[in-house]
């Protein structure tokens, strides 16, 4: 199959799933060796969705940056593998920092606008809310890069350069102290600072979205005070439902979400998930439901925050290294992932779960997308 043949192929999006073999009781088995298939409700919810991922990296293992020297690497066997995931966009984001953040960021948007360019007729760079319009139908992978820190951001005006450069959002600290704010992790929290009011009024004008997911509790609620516009949790979980944890939203933080018009993207990581075993994909689902409740469904996404193979899958020399570079604070256990939302059709097993707990046909298709479309449109500029 060449490439435009696969292109062509994917342009009719979902609708092949239904195609595959059927099983008892209206449900079909999309890959070899599945004990159980998919209900035709889950496949036509999928494919009637543009769905994001507003966590979730092409690959965590560093192999997306061999991809953007050579893109020639990035065969039509990976771009089938994101194309039949069901995930429309994907938010390809990492922490960054240090003395060196700014010319980090130069040479990681560099990297994935390298790599787009390169996989042309695979992939497309979310822009706009147009690009959000017509990334479904186009059979491409869409990208939207950002950064897990505003330490890039030496002053108000390089935001305006950086969005030049296809950043579309940025989350305002990752887990340490910057001169914005404070991150999750930090030993004290004093909130944004002036400069940080800078910031956030810059990325406003811009269009520039604010992100708080790994900011610490009082940065986190200054974000919502001082925006003017929605602000977004892409990645995170609740922590009434797992005490104590620094990565994990208050309420009172998810309730301010629900009054700036945000979205929060529930994650599948294991040790945000749930604090003891066993931890399994319902705990996910229990995350769902107490956003839901607090604030409604309209405010309910998904952030992943792993690549479609998970952690677990890395080489134990990565895994110790991603280990040793978080505090104990973040508790991981021998597993970082969750069975069913470990493997590249998670968002159908996702759905599938949000179907047993009663969410209607719009609520899951506010979740698998719909939402952050919403606010994405309203945040980003208007296209002439």
């Amino acid at each position: 199959m060449t490439r435009r043949t696969a292109i062509g192929a994917a342009a009719s999006g979902m609708a092949a799933v239904l195609a595959a073999p059927m099983l008892n009781l209206g449900r079909f088995r999309l890959f070899a060796g599945q004990d159980d298939g998919y209900s035709a409700r889950c496949l036509r919810l999928l494919q009637e969705s543009t769905i994001l991922d507003m966590l979730s990296p092409l690959t965590i293992d560093g192999r997306w940056s061999q991809w953007a020297r050579s893109p020639e690497m990035f065969a039509e066997s990976d771009y089938q593998k994101y194309q039949s995931s069901g995930i429309n966009v994907f938010h390809h984001a990492f922490g960054s920092g240090g003395p060196g953040a700014y010319e980090q960021a130069i040479n990681y948007f560099g990297s994935i606008n390298a790599l787009i360019a390169g996989s042309d007729l695979y992939m497309m760079r979310i822009d706009s809310a147009s690009d959000l319009a017509r990334v479904n139908g186009s059979g491409k992978i869409g990208i939207l890069p950002g950064l897990q820190n505003s330490e890039h951001f030496r002053r108000p005006s390089d935001i305006e350069f950086f969005f030049g450069l296809g950043q579309r959002i940025s989350q305002l600290t990752y887990n340490s102290r910057n001169l914005i704010g404070d991150g999750s992790t930090e030993r004290r929290d004093e909130g944004i600072s002036d400069f940080g009011v800078a910031i956030i009024e810059q990325m406003n004008r811009t269009g520039m979205v604010i992100d708080v997911s790994h900011c610490g509790d009082q940065t986190t609620l200054d974000a919502f005070e001082l925006s003017k516009k929605p602000v977004l949790i892409t990645h995170s979980n609740c922590r009434a439902l797992v005490a104590g944890h620094p990565r994990c939203k208050s309420d009172e933080a998810i309730r301010a979400l629900g009054g700036s018009g945000g979205v929060m993207g529930i994650s599948g990581v294991r040790n945000f998930v749930k604090n003891v075993e066993p931890t399994t994909i319902e705990d996910v689902i229990d995350h769902f439901d107490h956003v839901r409740k607090l604030i409604g469904p309209e405010h309910l996404g998904v952030g992943s925050d792993m690549d479609l193979d998970g952690y677990d899958d890395l080489s134990p020399e990565m895994q110790a290294s991603l280990r040793a570079s978080y505090k104990d604070s973040y508790g991981f256990r021998e597993k970082i992932d969750i069975e069913g939302l470990d493997h590249p059709k998670r968002m159908f097993d996702l759905t599938e779960a949000l179907i047993r707990r009663r969410y209607s046909d719009a609520e899951i298709q506010g979740v698998l997308g719909g939402n952050f479309i919403r606010v994405l449109t309203e945040i980003w500029p208007q296209q002439p």
